[in-house]
């Protein structure tokens, strides 16, 4: 006779096995297991997952009906499904939807003009030189047809490479033209770098916090990630050095300009200590420094320190100049950057010659220079308003950068940047709440404003009333 009790224990039988399934499946999902892998044997997944033998058993075959996994007599069960498209949500740390860095480039991305978007990681559309870049384009249009129809050269248009060789020097970066390969965005130069220079599994190690799209990249190659303390001068060069001795990481991803979330700089001392660390381990370094056409004064640069021997510089003209007109660039040495050709070359073919010609066009003519001029007097400015506001309401600055359009900032105590957030949405506000950016989950009281999308009133009255809440 069926007991209360025993449709009790019944139910949560199914649920364990339930549980176990649902495992199985998010490892196949995100690649972690591939067609024909071994799962792990009954004893251990057992173990593992504090569950009975008989659990698992019941799993496996329930899996094995479905067409997802397959029993071999004697040998154990393996993956037989075809393999699962990626699914970027399916890997890393599982975030609530509406703090998700992916979801929040979306959000950003996709708003239309009545939705504010104090979190996102790009000036507004206003901001931009817009007769400048009109200008430009009539003169490209005059080009030569090679260059309104061709594919680029590989390495990309020599006048513009010539030019970014002689703006690196000016940061001590002794780049020749030979060195320098140019490409669709900042983030085609950082996906081809991962292609060259990682396999699945590899480890790489990240700032916490850190821009949350590096999170997003390393899983789409499989790249196991690991964080480091980030502070005013630099990542934390204790914790540093005991992740190079502890994992052994294959890179370094960082912005050492304008760093992104914080606004900090790197000092010279931590540049020189953590260049040291980078050679006793044979770590190699990715410097983006897509933010460096912000500053005023220049910070130090690792790859400056290190003369390109371990060290690659990546930037782009995405956040100064346009970002429809892609175009990024790329400095290392001789043998990476023929490594980077080829893969550019199987991935993309050619660069866009037009886009190329539009920038350099625009760098020559004086336009870029006076643009740039205006635009760090306009942040400054709301860098200064957008830190009075926000102290206003008890949401403190983590320090006032030197330049740049990012303030890093503590919200009061016990309130939860996520819930903040996910209020401001309801209210067609997006927010970049501090876990976003960071590995370890350990930033739940912080938040990125883009002081240049953050001048409406109502974000500070939606802050004040999420806070209260």
């Amino acid at each position: 006779m069926e007991t209360a009790s025993s449709r009790q224990g019944a139910a949560q039988g199914d649920t364990l096995i339930s549980t176990v399934m649902a495992s199985i499946r998010r490892r196949i999902v995100s690649r972690g297991l591939t067609p024909g892998a071994r799962l792990p044997s009954i004893r251990a997944l057992a173990t593992t997952m504090r569950v009975s033998k008989s659990t698992v058993v019941e799993a496996y075959e329930r899996l094995a009906a479905e067409g997802l996994i397959r029993a071999r007599p004697g040998s154990g069960y393996y993956v037989s499904a075809p393999m699962a498209p990626l699914s970027l949500a399916e890997i890393g740390p599982r975030l609530d939807r509406e703090v998700d860095p992916l979801w929040i480039s979306r959000q950003s991305l996709d708003a239309g003009d009545t939705v504010l978007k104090p979190g996102c990681g790009w000036l507004p559309a206003s901001w931009m030189p817009h007769e400048a870049i009109r200008r430009g384009l009539r003169t490209a249009s005059r080009a030569a047809d090679a260059t309104l129809a061709d594919y680029g050269t590989p390495l990309g248009l020599r006048p513009l490479r010539e030019l970014l060789a002689r703006r690196m020097g000016a940061h001590g970066i002794p780049a020749a033209p030979e060195q320098v390969m140019l490409s669709e965005s900042g983030t085609h130069t950082l996906d081809l770098i991962c292609r060259y220079l990682l396999e699945p599994g590899n480890t790489v190690v990240v700032d916490d916090p850190c821009y949350f799209n590096f999170h997003a990249l390393l899983r789409a190659h499989r790249a196991r990630v690991v964080s480091v303390p980030y502070g005013p001068d630099g990542p934390d060069i204790a914790k540093f050095a005991a992740v190079l001795e502890e994992h052994r990481p294959r890179l370094y991803l960082t912005n050492s300009g304008i760093h992104n979330p914080t606004g900090a700089t790197l000092s010279p001392v931590t540049a020189h200590r953590l260049l040291k660390l980078a050679d006793q381990h044979e770590l190699i370094i990715v410097e983006d420094d897509i933010f460096a056409d912000f500053e005023i004064s220049p910070a130090p640069r690792l790859a400056a320190f290190d003369g390109l021997e371990r060290v690659i510089a990546t930037g782009s003209f995405s956040k100064t100049l346009s970002a429809s007109v892609r175009c990024g660039y790329v400095a290392a040495r001789p043998d990476w950057l023929e490594g980077l050709v080829d893969l550019k070359i199987a991935t993309s073919f050619g660069g866009s010659h037009f886009a190329e010609a539009l920038v350099l066009n625009l760098l020559i003519d004086g336009s870029y220079r006076k643009h740039l001029e205006a635009l760090r007097v306009k942040l400054a400015r709301s860098m200064a308003e957008t830190a009075g506001r926000l102290e206003a309401i008890g949401i403190r600055p983590w320090l006032m950068p030197q330049a740049g359009m990012f303030l890093w900032c503590h919200l009061p105590e016990g309130v939860d940047a996520g819930n903040v957030a996910r209020q401001a949405l309801a209210e067609d506000i997006v927010l970049a709440p501090g876990n976003a950016f960071s590995l370890s989950q350990t930033a739940h009281g912080f938040m990125r404003f883009n002081v240049a999308q953050s001048g409406d009133e109502r974000i500070y009255r939606s802050l004040e009333a999420a806070m209260r809440g």
